[in-house]
């Protein structure tokens, strides 16, 4: 098997260190280089031709984002960035980076060597698998006119689960909708207290009002909840006749916590009929088994093509299982939801 060829950029000489042994110690990694900075990144790009490419937010002479705004259209390179707590990941992933890992705020050499063993390997393996030509998503399809809600049911439920590349694609959904749209409840894989920012993020930037789900939300048209990342599930739970959700601890379910299948499995059994459901680009199969008790409950179901997914890997086990109604391009799926929701 050829290694997977990696570039590590990061201006802290002992984490960098760090990362060198630990990815090394993995056969299907060679690790090429090393950079503590964008300016020699550049020429080790040029030079070893990596296959991934691991980035610190915070470098000296030019940010990580800067660097990724103007590499990514050039050089079109799986990113996995390495990030604090902040929402400047969001900047990152929206210049192109495929995934972030949240550097912990550890000072023993065992838990970051743990960190680097149990997180960054697994995202660099996956991003080395990213489909390169949609890392920068190029103009996403306008629509031509904006899309209205003609049913006056108010009793539907949109659910939406993604993985790797699943920040920018829920975006370029949810930008979409007006505040017509039926709730949403939505599981992103992502790190704990990130999801609170992420939530945040698309409030500011979409007419529906998001937030980070709590136990007691009510899931209301308009809106859209978010699971927060960690150790706690969502589910949609209906009590005195309006839908809520119930996030609760428990078991990673496909390697996940929260877990996009224990989601759709909810939302099968509370909503059934009046339930949409969306799988978006994400690798694995999370998502997809719940996604097809959704049909079989008589939901309606949409998944992303693999010409638009960053990781055509969540979508197509639900497609290969039968769970998908619709394949649609990511522009065109905020259109298909409402031509769904309107027949409903």
């Amino acid at each position: 098997m050829v290694p997977i060829k990696v570039l590590v950029v990061e201006d802290s000489i002992v984490f960098r260190e760090l990362l060198v042994q630990n990815l090394s110690k993995d056969p299907a990694i060679q690790v090429v280089a090393t950079a503590k900075d964008p300016f020699e990144a550049r020429d080790l790009i040029l030079k070893y031709h990596p296959n991934v490419m691991t980035l610190d937010v915070e470098l000296p002479r030019m940010s990580g984002i800067e660097f990724l705004r103007k590499l990514i259209p050039q050089y079109p390179l799986p990113v996995v960035v390495i990030s604090s707590l902040s929402d400047k990941v969001f900047d990152a992933m929206n210049a192109g980076a495929v995934d972030f890992v949240a550097k912990p705020a550890v000072s023993s050499r065992a838990q970051l060597e743990d960190f680097i063993r149990n997180e960054l390997l697994v995202k660099v393996k996956i991003a080395s698998t990213a489909k390169i030509s949609n890392i920068k998503k190029t103009v996403i399809k306008q629509q031509q006119e904006e899309q209205h809600l003609a049913t006056t049911r108010s009793n539907l439920i949109v659910a939406i689960g993604a993985s790797t590349g699943g920040t920018e694609a829920i975006f370029s959904v949810v930008k979409d909708f007006g505040t017509d749209i039926p709730g949403i409840v939505c599981v992103q894989h992502m790190p704990p207290k990130f999801t609170e920012m992420y939530a945040k993020r698309l409030n500011d930037q979409c007419r529906i009002q998001v937030k980070e789900a709590e136990t007691g939300d009510r899931v209301l048209p308009g809106h859209m909840l978010i699971a927060p990342g960690g150790d706690r599930h969502m589910r949609l739970v209906k009590l005195n006749g309006t839908y809520q959700v119930e996030v609760k601890a428990g078991p990673r379910v496909n390697g996940h916590c929260p877990s996009v299948d224990v989601l759709f499995d909810s939302v099968a059994q509370v909503a059934k009929s009046d339930a949409l459901g969306i799988i978006l680009t994400g690798m694995g199969g999370d998502g997809a088994k719940g996604l097809l008790n959704m049909r079989k409950a008589g939901a309606r179901t949409i998944g992303q093509d693999e010409s638009t997914c960053v990781v055509y890997g969540m979508p197509k086990v639900a497609y290969d299982l039968g769970a998908v109604e619709y394949q649609d391009k990511l522009g065109d799926i905020a259109k298909r939801t409402y031509a769904l929701l309107n027949k409903m």
